[in-house]
């Protein structure tokens, strides 16, 4: 009764799953922080979304820091340009 109570009055798991994400993106105000940390404790499925998101993130910052190493370069660019036109002249 008590955590449904709660859920309610301080922080709905819709709110609580957008200020994870917002935490992730940004700083969340030392309330916001306050509120969403009691959700987590007394919700146990905002606590497992929590733990998927920060896998996630993990996956995502390994995947843009690799994408340095696999960018396209000028030359691929041009190269594929200059095919490109020698098929719309043919």
């Amino acid at each position: 009764m008590l955590k449904k109570l709660i859920h309610i009055i301080f922080l709905p798991c819709s709110e609580a799953t957008l200020l994870m994400e917002k935490r992730n993106a940004e700083t969340i105000s030392s309330k916001e922080n306050w509120k969403l940390s009691l959700h987590l404790k007394i919700c146990k499925w905002c606590r497992a979304y929590q733990q998927k998101l920060e896998i996630l993130d993990d996956i995502l910052k390994r995947k843009l820091s690799q994408r340095t190493e696999d960018e396209i370069n000028d030359s691929d660019i041009q190269g594929f340009k200059n095919k490109m036109f020698e098929k719309l002249d043919s």
